[in-house]
């Protein structure tokens, strides 16, 4: 297996990653790394080096990078972006899948893949958020925000220039976070049900006082 080999499946793996957590940030990642000659994009992925392209992506980026640290609309925008990441995950994926010049075979294996990925990066996101959610201070929401945004646009570095490292961080995230968001959930509902107890008991109280 060549060099540029795995360099394209990084790629195809990170930018379906990528797009779960932050799309428009891999968008212009991708797009400002092409447009400056750093690296040749496959020509699935060529577009996003158009200045309307990043332009547009740049304006998307403004808009999440506020929305994303404001404690709950950063849920509600989590639950909206669930049917855009997902899909621009897969064909960002597939793009990037015709680097490896496969023909179709390539380009459905990067829809697969990528759309998996992003399904996988997206829930687990939105479900930290959730959870940091139910703490009522918001420091924790900005510094898991301005993570996510580091870790989209080092982990497209890392896939362009060190593959094989990029693969083994990829193969553990996915590891961590099959442990981690079933239990995230569970104590999601354990929380939602203390506080459907707690507003109960007012209730009760006033009831037995009449």
């Amino acid at each position: 297996m060549t060099s540029e080999t795995v360099q394209s499946i990084a790629l195809m793996l990170g930018a379906g990653w990528a797009s779960g957590i932050n799309l428009y940030a891999a968008m212009l990642t991708l797009g400002w790394l092409g447009a400056s000659g750093q690296v040749d994009l496959p020509p699935g992925l060529e577009i996003l080096a158009n200045p309307m392209v990043m332009g547009a992506a740049g304006l998307m980026f403004v808009v999440e990078f506020f929305a994303d640290k404001v404690p709950w609309l950063d849920s509600l925008w989590d639950a909206l972006q669930t049917f855009i990441r997902i899909p621009a995950g897969a064909l960002m994926a597939a793009g990037a899948a015709q680097g490896l010049d496969l023909g179709s075979a390539g380009e459905l294996l990067g829809l697969v893949l990528g759309g998996g990925l992003a399904t996988t990066s997206h829930v687990t996101k939105a479900s930290t958020r959730a959870l940091i959610n139910t703490s009522p201070e918001p420091a924790s929401n900005w510094a898991a925000s301005f993570t996510e945004d580091a870790a989209v646009i080092g982990g497209l570095w890392t896939a362009l220039n060190h593959p094989w490292l990029f693969i083994v961080l990829l193969v553990s995230f996915i590891a961590v976070a099959a442990w981690a968001v079933p239990r995230i959930w569970r104590l999601l509902k354990a929380t939602g049900r203390t506080l459907r107890n707690w507003f109960r008991k007012p209730a009760a109280t006033t009831t037995e006082s009449s």
